[in-house]
This record gives structure tokens, C-alpha cells and sequence, in this order.
């Protein structure tokens, strides 16, 4: 009885990834949510963010009429403005050119 042995060729293709494009969660400007009030939701939605980022993001929407949340995948993304739309804040996202 003999064992046969086979032997597998491996092939070598490179495969190029390319990343996979990112979005910006914007937040825009109102005047019915509290400064404070807007802070705690950023806080509570994107988790890890911290007082000071959730300020300097209020602070920025506050004083130009809109703000960068975060820039991530569309699906995160989606989620994100879903759920500070929720919140009763005004938020939208567009491709990261």
C-alpha cells in the first residue's frame, strides 16, 4: 500500500484594497437645544467622546452654523445621524473628499 502525497501550488496574486470611502457626520445649528443639552447627547451617541471634544464640537456648530461629529463609514455614519436626529438635533452626512 502506498500513500500518494499531493502537493499544492500556491499562486501568488496581489490584491490592491482600496479603502473603503469615509463620511462626515455633520451637526448643524439650532436654537432650541441647550448648549448643555447638545454636549450630553454627542457624548452619549459617539462612544468615547469626550467633554472637551463634545464642547469644541458644539462650540464650533454654535459659532459657524455646523460642525464635524466625526468622519467614519457610511453605515456608522448612518447611525450617527440617526440617532442625533432622534435626539432632536439636526445632523446630516456627506462623502469625505
Amino acid at each position: 500500500m502506498t500513500l500518494g502525497t499531493s502537493i499544492a501550488k500556491k499562486s501568488s496574486t496581489s490584491t490592491i484594497r482600496k479603502p473603503a470611502p469615509r463620511y462626515k457626520v455633520l451637526l448643524h445649528n439650532d436654537d432650541f437645544n441647550s448648549m448643555e443639552y447638545v454636549v450630553e447627547t454627542l457624548m452619549k451617541t459617539v462612544s468615547g467622546m469626550t467633554q472637551p471634544q463634545a464642547v469644541n464640537i458644539m462650540m464650533e456648530t454654535h459659532n459657524s452654523g455646523v460642525g464635524l461629529v466625526i468622519t467614519c463609514a457610511l453605515e456608522h455614519a448612518e447611525f450617527y445621524c440617526e440617532t442625533l436626529c432622534n435626539h432632536g438635533l439636526t445632523s446630516t452626512i456627506e462623502p469625505d473628499e
